[in-house]
């Protein structure tokens, strides 16, 4: 079945790179950030990325005349629902950017539609209220709390996907892990990147801190990763032999490796992290920096968990065609 995808909030096109996965034909993107846009074009050259940001009143005239579209995807903005924000104050604004799905579902009329955001999402006043319009809709709605680990991504990765259906009840979607994938399995061969030793100087005392908490634990001579920022219950650290923890849009991550009986450090790479996605090889990255590319890859959606859920939707055997990122 060729479901003809107009993929919204769109980033660097990790929705339709799962979904196209799964058979979709994707027609066009959309993404307020221009980098986000352009990367979409990039991988997704029959399609159209369109840059433009999306408002409560905007419908389909953003896209144009694009034909008759089967599946919507949408990953509305999310910063302002998750516990990563912290104690800053959250603006109801970008959480119903959400509800802007409503007016393309009712002008095009897509049997399918996909929302991915948070698992946080649940506990905005707004929730129920929008899934109760899509059933308005006619639309038959199953909330999915999904890990990407369970799907052949090496990060833990939990977020929530609406899956709709006008003509029946989405069924669930059993996971396809048949082993987690590890941190160690991201990882460039040793040599290709550069590294500094750990004990500068310069180098933070938290830094240090969360070192020695790790050497502590595995004993010297075991590599291991540093967690940067954000927050962190395990002491600020991670083995290799686990999936990485939640990618965000920071440059998070540093591998401590050794060298004559000595710690060095380096952060992971956008090589790295465009696998601790799930994505493979051939995605490209060819826009904005290294903080750019880190960004639209935190901000993402696993290829693989949209490739099972797409795949669930039109009752599909999920295909191989993602193997080459496991």
């Amino acid at each position: 079945m060729r479901l003809r995808t107009l993929d919204l909030f769109c980033g660097g096109g990790g929705s339709s790179w799962g979904a196209a996965a799964a058979g979709a034909e994707i027609v066009c993107g959309v993404d307020a950030w221009d980098l986000a846009a352009a990367t979409f074009a990039a991988n997704f050259k029959a399609g159209t990325a369109v840059h433009a940001t999306l408002t409560e009143t905007c419908g389909t005239e953003v896209v144009g005349n694009i034909g008759k579209i089967d599946l919507i995807l949408a990953s509305p903005e999310c910063t302002n629902h998750t516990c990563a924000k912290g104690g800053k104050p959250r603006e109801e604004k970008s959480k119903r950017t959400a509800r802007y799905l409503l007016n393309f579902a009712r002008k095009l009329k897509p049997r399918f539609m996909v929302l991915e955001n948070v698992v946080h999402m649940r506990g905005w006043h707004g929730y129920h209220p929008l899934v109760m319009e899509l059933e308005a809709l006619g639309y038959f709605v199953r909330p999915e709390v999904l890990d990407a680990v369970d799907f052949g991504v090496p990060q833990t990765r939990r977020r929530l996907f609406l899956m709709c259906d006008r003509e029946k009840e989405p069924e669930a979607i059993a996971p396809r892990r048949r082993r987690a994938r590890t941190a160690a399995e991201i990882l460039d061969p040793e040599g290709t990147w550069d590294t500094r030793p750990l004990h500068t100087p310069k180098r933070a005392t938290p830094t240090l801190e969360r070192a020695e908490r790790a050497m502590s634990a595995l004993g010297k001579g075991v590599p291991f990763l540093i967690v940067y920022y954000g927050s962190d219950g395990s002491g600020g650290w991670q083995p290799l032999d686990r999936p990485l923890r939640t990618l965000t849009t920071l440059d998070r991550f540093g591998l401590v490796t050794w060298r004559y009986g000595k710690p060095m450090l380096r952060m992971l790479q956008v090589t790295e992290l465009r696998r601790a996605m799930g994505f493979n090889a051939s995605y490209r990255l060819d826009h904005g920096s290294r903080r750019d590319k880190i960004r639209l890859l935190g901000n993402g959606v696993c290829p693989p968990v949209m490739q099972a859920v797409v795949a669930s939707l039109v009752n599909e055997k999920v295909p191989r065609s993602l193997e080459a990122a496991e």
